[in-house]
């Protein structure tokens, strides 16, 4: 029985964020972002652009969808957001599949 568990909450842990476009949607990540155009903000596509491959490119992202960022993109600083911390890693993870 625990192994069944175990492995259910493994098989959750390794899907792709898929719900993620719904998720920024919901969080209204889209009001400031789009997944290939510039806004207010800059593209999903150029945020993973700017980041893949960094290895703290994930929690990075996280920290500066929950408490904010300034001076990354330009004058306009992002404001803090109200998303929990663990729909802010799974936006993050899926903006740099981007």
């Amino acid at each position: 029985m625990y192994k069944l568990i175990a492995l259910a909450v493994l098989a959750l842990a390794t899907l792709p964020a898929q719900a993620s476009p719904d998720l920024a949607n919901k969080s209204k990540c889209m009001t400031c972002h789009q997944v290939d155009k510039k806004v207010l903000g800059p593209s999903f596509k150029d945020i993973s652009a700017k980041y893949k491959g960094q290895k703290t490119a994930e929690a990075m992202l996280a920290d500066s969808i929950v408490k904010g960022s300034k001076g990354k993109w330009g004058a306009i600083p992002m404001p803090v957001q109200k998303v929990s911390p663990a729909d802010a890693k799974t936006l993050s993870k899926w903006i740099l599949t981007l």
